[in-house]
């Protein structure tokens, strides 16, 4: 086992997640739109909280998700790097008359995350704040410290200037951090079940099917895609659910392999074999 994963799973790790989307939202009605076009709560966010949230087509199916915190004067979206123009463009489509303006600050701020059960202490040794809950942050230096990972392990990901990056991890490593790869991460985040859009999520997905159900608010108001959302939670049940699985045999089965999971039908979407464990381990869609 490396010691990137070690790190992970037993101390505390650093992880360069930089080529992620980062769009800051402006403007008198910056609240309002985002309300109108995402699946969790908006308006009732107060600087210093966040929340995760699908972008929904009117069909009710994931366009993109994404990490949404309030800040005093606007909001950060934080998303897969894949889903960067695509996200910026959905909400785009949704600008009429309001007074909200977008800029893609990816290129001009870094993100960095630390993960794993020894990040507090971490923290600590640095002199970082620890985020109250999960989604919230608050402001160090010239950073943003915000409780969201990529792995589902303990942690928090800081939001930088570029150029303040490398001197960040400098402190992390002085203070333990051991450096991680994406593969150390992927392999947690599926040993973890936790879904990534874009190997897992799909744009053809509902938001049941992918039982992420923490992106959605059944208590606000109007939103794109939200008569689906009610419609399947009226009918009590959807016809598949990812779930994370541990798989007979010792191949790891590529995306889109059809088996059976306890003689249910199970589409996988990722699989690895567990460092830890010695199985395969796997997301996969299980009809219900």
């Amino acid at each position: 086992m490396n010691l990137g994963y070690q790190a992970l799973r037993h101390g505390a790790a650093w992880l360069d997640l930089s080529a992620r989307g980062r769009i800051v939202v402006r403007g008198r009605d910056r609240a309002r739109l985002l309300h109108a076009i995402a699946s969790n709560e908006v308006k009732k966010m107060t600087p210093g909280t966040g929340c995760y949230a699908f972008l929904l087509n009117p069909q009710g199916r994931i366009q993109a998700d994404l990490c949404l915190f309030c800040h005093a004067d606007h909001f950060l979206i934080d998303t897969e790097p894949e889903l960067r123009e695509k996200a910026l463009a959905h909400i785009k489509r949704y600008i009429v008359a309001d007074q909200v303006e977008l800029e893609d600050v990816t290129a001009l701020t870094a993100a960095i995350g630390l993960e794993g059960p020894g990040a507090a202490a971490i923290l600590a040794a640095v002199g970082a704040p620890v985020p109250a809950g999960a989604y919230t942050h608050a402001p160090w230096e010239d950073a943003t410290v915000a409780a969201v990972t990529a792995t589902g392990q303990a942690g928090v990901r800081f939001f930088c200037p570029a150029e303040k990056a490398a001197g960040l991890v400098h402190r992390l490593e002085t203070a333990g951090a051991v450096a991680a790869s994406a593969e150390d991460a992927r392999l947690v985040r599926i040993e973890n079940g936790k879904p990534r859009y874009g190997e897992d999520i799909r744009e053809t997905s509902l938001p049941q099917e992918t039982q992420q159900m923490h992106a959605v608010s059944f208590s606000k108001g109007c939103y794109v895609g939200q008569e689906i959302v009610e419609r399947i939670r009226a009918q009590g049940r959807v016809n598949r659910k990812l779930t994370r699985v541990v798989l007979e045999g010792g191949a790891v089965p590529a995306a889109g392999t059809k088996t059976t999971v306890d003689g249910a039908e199970a589409e996988v979407t990722s699989a690895i074999v567990s460092p830890a464990s010695g199985e395969v381990v796997a997301l996969a869609y299980v009809r219900q």
